[in-house]
């Protein structure tokens, strides 16, 4: 199972509403940085539910993908055992 995981996140604007997601703030407080943005586009949690912008992040090496549905931003996470 998997569910939606409400995290904080560090972002940069430019002057045409473009946002750049820069770093994570997991539920725990663990802070993660986002190397760069493979990718942006509407697209539906299939994992866990909703739909937003869908943001592609590379972090640690791995593509993660971080939500967008406003006003909250979410990321997927599995269940504990």
């Amino acid at each position: 199972m998997t569910r939606k995981v409400f995290v904080k996140v560090t972002l940069e604007v430019d002057p045409q509403g473009q946002m750049k997601p820069l770093a994570v703030t997991w539920e725990d407080g663990r802070v993660y940085e986002v190397d760069r943005v493979a990718d942006t586009r509407r697209a539906v949690s299939l994992k866990a539910g909703g739909a937003g912008m869908r943001f592609t992040c590379i972090i640690k090496n791995k593509p993660v993908y971080l939500f967008y549905e406003e006003p909250r931003w979410f990321m997927e996470a599995k269940e504990a055992q």
